[in-house]
């Protein structure tokens, strides 16, 4: 278990500066790592879900995670459009239940009302109104602090792997309030950071356009 908590750990750190400072700017090289992550959490998780084991407790749980890891990262890789309104409603989804279950600790079927709905209207806003840019910076810079965050509570043995297959954001921001503000705190610095750090960055499509 130490090794897996090593192993996640770890990468989550990497990832999660990447993303707070950097994300907007290593969007199109993340965009596949981000697909790979997310469908890696929802095989892993609907393994636990039918065997009822812990996240990632066994060998079928990580199979799972991978096999579905790779093909959501390679469909992100593919369809660039797909791959930034999955990103953008995989975040979405994992703040809107990762609030309702820092006020309602136990309210699983609203958390996923909740989730799903905000997925769908940060999903639909980001490519209807043109914000990629700032959806993907907002974004970006909370799914970083998140990854920092959910690092150093398992690390400090506050949370466990398996709090993770719920949603990475509820382990944050339920352990308590103090942790929620610094969660905020951190992810405004990497909005702000990125912000200015790409005033004159232009992110340029896989076919050559500019995407905004």
């Amino acid at each position: 278990m130490f090794l897996q908590v090593l192993c996640v750990g770890i990468v989550a750190i990497l990832l999660g500066l990447v993303l707070l400072f950097s994300g907007y700017r290593f969007f199109l090289f993340l965009l596949p790592i981000w697909g790979f992550f997310a469908g890696f959490a929802l095989g892993a998780g609907t393994v636990t879900m039918i065997f009822g084991d812990g996240f990632l407790a066994t060998v079928t749980g990580w199979v799972s995670g991978l096999v579905a890891g790779l093909v959501f990262g390679l469909l992100s890789y593919l369809f660039y459009i797909v791959g930034v309104a999955f990103v953008a409603g995989s975040v979405g989804y994992a703040i809107g239940a990762g609030v309702v279950f820092a006020i309602l600790a136990n309210a699983n079927f609203i958390a996923f009302i909740v989730g799903l709905v905000v997925a769908v209207i940060v999903a639909v806003l980001t490519l209807v109104l043109n914000l990629q840019k700032w959806v993907i910076i907002a974004l970006t810079s909370f799914a970083g602090s998140t990854a920092l965050f959910t690092s150093l509570l398992l690390f400090v043995g506050r949370i466990e792997l398996a709090d993770l297959g719920t949603n990475p954001v509820q382990a944050v921001i339920s352990d308590s309030f103090i942790w929620l503000i610094a969660w905020i705190v951190v992810a405004v610095i990497g909005f702000v950071t990125q912000v200015g750090s790409t005033s004159r960055f232009v992110l340029e499509t896989p076919e050559g356009n500019r995407a905004w």
